[in-house]
């Protein structure tokens, strides 16, 4: 006899020639399942694949942002990077102008080289933004900005050792003797000049080491700088009674054949200040002022040194006299 199945719907049953029956199939639960997993499977990797395509070519919401933020940070980073270049730029223009002007005019030395090119570090310090995002560009922009830095801080100590050296200058400026030691209106009209003059006691030719002002008795004498009186001489011959004023940075004047001191030993003095009264003391002809102006311990031609109340006409009125006088007062 031959067996054989016949399969109802949704169960099965086998004949069983020794009962003349058939008889329900019983399926194990393991095939059960096996069956199921069969029946899934190409469901299952359908959506594997279809989920593999979707995750490669189309991007989460996150995803987008993230991008997005990259894009913007970048274009910031190459916005930074163009701010930089017109920061190094203004600061060469300014590098310029303190190196051909500032220092030329303040008479300074060279800013050195090797502090205006002062370097940024190892070649590991940027070692941290490696493996980042946009990492060349952070790199890049991260060095661009330290340069920068370095630049600017051996400028701001070129700044710092011109304004010192301004400050220096304007103490200079304040100390060397610029003015005349006694008003054009009070002047006789007479000067007797810086050199060689006939002596007017002797009647012998002399080196004159200074210059004459005749006023009247009484008469107002101004320090010519700032300084401190260093000396109040009080002799019956020479110099008669006169002040020396010590200026500083070498220089020192001298006011003499005075009247009367209007200063005391160790008063430190300011330019126009009223320091004594015009005399006829020592070896003096009459009335005057005797001003002598010495540079680092020589005497030199005090004509030179009244550039800051006179005008051009004046200044040239006043060194005519002093070469057309042929004689001194003392």
């Amino acid at each position: 006899m031959f067996d054989y199945l016949y399969t109802m719907p949704k169960q099965q049953y086998k004949y069983n020639p020794d009962s003349l029956s058939y008889e329900a199939l019983e399926v194990s639960l393991g095939k059960k399942i096996l069956k199921l997993i069969l029946w899934i499977a190409p469901s299952i990797l359908f959506g594997l694949v279809m989920a593999i395509i979707f995750t490669q070519k189309i991007d989460s919401p996150k995803e987008i942002q993230y991008a997005i933020e990259l894009k913007s940070n970048a274009k910031e980073l190459k916005k930074i990077q163009q701010d930089v270049k017109l920061a190094n730029e203004v600061l060469d223009i300014i590098q310029g102008r303190d190196e051909e002007i500032y220092r030329a005019a303040l008479y300074a030395d060279e800013f050195p080289k090797e502090l205006r090119q002062m370097g940024t570090g190892g070649s590991d310090k940027y070692d941290y933004l490696n493996g980042m995002t946009n990492s060349d560009l952070l790199i890049s922009t991260a060095s661009q900005i330290d340069k920068l830095e370095k630049r600017l801080h051996a400028q701001s100590l070129s700044f710092k050792e011109l304004l010192d050296l301004a400050k220096e200058k304007e103490n200079i400026l304040a100390c060397i003797p610029a003015i005349q030691p006694v008003r054009n209106t009070d002047l006789n009209r007479r000067i007797g000049g810086f050199g060689w003059r006939i002596d007017p006691i002797y009647k012998t030719r002399k080196r004159h080491a200074g210059i004459d002002f005749t006023a009247n008795k009484g008469t107002e004498v101004y320090a010519t700088g700032d300084g401190v009186v260093v000396a109040l001489e009080r002799k019956k011959w020479g110099y008669g009674l006169s002040i020396i004023i010590d200026h500083g940075y070498g220089y020192q004047t001298r006011y003499a054949h005075l009247s009367k001191f209007k200063v005391k030993i160790g008063q430190k003095i300011k330019r126009g200040e009223l320091i004594g009264l015009i005399g006829s003391t020592g070896k003096s002809t009459g009335p005057h002022l005797h001003y002598e102006v010495a540079v680092n311990g020589v005497k030199v031609n005090p004509i030179g040194y009244f550039h800051s109340d006179l005008t051009p006409e004046q200044y040239e009125k006043m060194l005519e006299m002093s070469k057309n006088s042929h004689q001194a007062m003392d």
